[in-house]
């Protein structure tokens, strides 16, 4: 199981310092062994504001490092179009060398669609049509489109990536469907612990290792499963808990409306939850509550041995890297000193670490 460094919310550095994380962590994550950068795609709200455009970070991210995956997630598909997504990561590929890899997602917020508002209704339906475009760009295979004077023509995709095929995962918060359609196409999985258990999280990685094999020969492997993890690890676990409290609650808290705008999206009648009519104790409790499950049960936090346990039990279902989430407003020389001891985990996951 690899580990990856996964980047999404933090806003705190002044201005003119606001990347100075995503620059350092990656730059450390080079030359420690870890497998990945991620950056995602985020429009205006404070969290995960900084991000964008993942290709932006990403291109920053290559220019700093030799051997990294430079990753987006994730690129909102449904927001551009697919020509635009394919030519902007090839220039990430080739600023890397071949590293690049995008997670793709059908996007759920109607706000970030004044992009390109046509592409909400369809948004999930037609995720599979565009990545499979993009893919086919990205090999240099020509694809038509309706130019400015309406007439059809072909384009092909400049610069051509180094690589010949493009690393694709699907996003999913626990749809099972967007799981199979990922073993369906031969994609991997970017998935999260938001919404879902690692129960759960058990049975929808089974199903899609059973999609992929349907679909696949077996010289393919049966796909990849990357789970982002809030993460932080150090020498001692209620120093930890005390360090991450006051920030992991605010980013929690910050982030309840984006959480409830999202379950609607997907179609969770159990959310009827409306902040505005919640008093202050209310939020304060919610807040409490979720911060005291994610320590305990949903994130990588604490010590190596309580990392390692963590390690144990999602190996054990399946997942193959963890992207570990490491900006949400812990201070960022905290965060840095802190990629030590996570470092000490992945030295120490990969002494111990079984064959499949």
């Amino acid at each position: 199981m690899d580990f990856g460094l996964f980047y999404f919310a933090n806003d705190k550095e002044d201005a003119g310092d606001r990347y100075r994380l995503l620059i350092e962590g990656a730059k450390f994550a080079d030359t420690h062994g870890f497998a990945s950068v991620w950056t995602p795609e985020r429009h205006f709200h404070a969290f995960g504001g900084l991000y964008p455009n993942p290709a932006v970070t990403g291109a920053a991210v290559a220019a700093v490092t030799e051997r990294v995956a430079v990753r987006a997630g994730s690129v909102v598909a449904p927001l551009h179009h697919p020509v635009r997504i394919a030519e902007e990561w090839s220039i990430v590929d080739n600023l890397s060398k071949g590293r690049v890899g995008i997670a793709f997602a059908s996007g759920w917020h109607a706000a970030d669609f004044v992009l390109r508002p046509e592409g909400y209704p369809t948004r999930r339906s037609g995720l599979i049509d565009t990545v499979t475009s993009i893919r086919g760009l990205w090999r240099q295979e020509p694809a038509s489109f309706v130019d400015g004077a309406g007439e059809t023509v072909d384009v092909t995709v400049f610069p051509p990536p180094v690589q010949s095929e493009l690393p694709v995962w699907l996003t999913s918060a626990g749809n099972p469907q967007t799981f199979r359609d990922a073993g369906e196409m031969g994609a991997g999985v970017l998935t999260h612990l938001l919404g879902q258990g690692v129960d759960v999280l058990e049975k929808r990685i089974a199903e899609y290792r059973q999609s992929f094999r349907d679909h696949h020969d077996e010289t393919e492997g049966d796909g990849h499963v990357a789970l982002m993890l809030h993460t932080f690890i150090g020498p001692d676990r209620q120093k930890v808990k005390e360090t991450v409290r006051e920030p992991f609650s605010k980013y929690l808290a910050s982030s309840f409306d984006l959480v409830i705008h999202a379950a609607k999206a997907a179609g969770a009648n159990a959310v009827a939850l409306d902040l505005k009519e919640m008093s202050p104790a209310d939020i304060d409790f919610m807040v409490g509550q979720a911060f005291d499950r994610y320590f305990e049960t949903s994130g990588l936090f604490g010590t190596v041995q309580d990392g390692l346990r963590m390690c144990e039990a999602l190996y054990d279902i399946g997942v193959d890297e963890i992207a570990c989430l490491i900006d949400f407003g812990v201070d960022t020389d905290e965060v840095l000193a802190g990629l030590v001891h996570l470092d000490q985990l992945g030295q120490a996951w990969r002494e111990r670490e079984p064959a499949r």
